[in-house]
């Protein structure tokens, strides 16, 4: 592997890491629902503190995957992508491929 193809993968595995968590992966299904999305919105939608939510924000805006906005004392969150949403439906078909193929194993 040259030196380009192995930025390309550590690029792709940064992306995959950050999302590898299952608050961050709410926060990225509520941001896709809404183009804008207030941080005491999504501390609402994980049921969790302020500070943890800026964490998981933290990780997910260095990965490139949000962006944010300040406007006053309030700050919105938004995705700079929406292909996210079709990556979770392909990790889903996987899911269940893999269920399926238990269930023969088993019958």
């Amino acid at each position: 592997m040259d030196k380009n193809e192995k930025a390309k993968y550590e690029t792709r595995a940064k992306v995959l890491k950050a999302l590898a968590h299952p608050a961050r992966l709410k926060l990225v299904d509520v941001l896709s629902e809404d183009d804008q999305v207030c941080v005491c919105d999504l501390t609402e939608a994980i049921g969790t503190d302020m500070s943890t939510v800026s964490r998981h924000l933290t990780q997910l805006k260095n990965a490139g995957i949000v962006e944010s906005e300040k406007r006053g004392q309030m700050v919105f969150y938004r995705l700079r992508v929406k292909c996210l949403k079709q990556l979770f439906g392909c990790i889903e078909s996987v899911v269940k491929c893999h269920v399926d193929h238990q269930l023969n194993v088993l019958s």
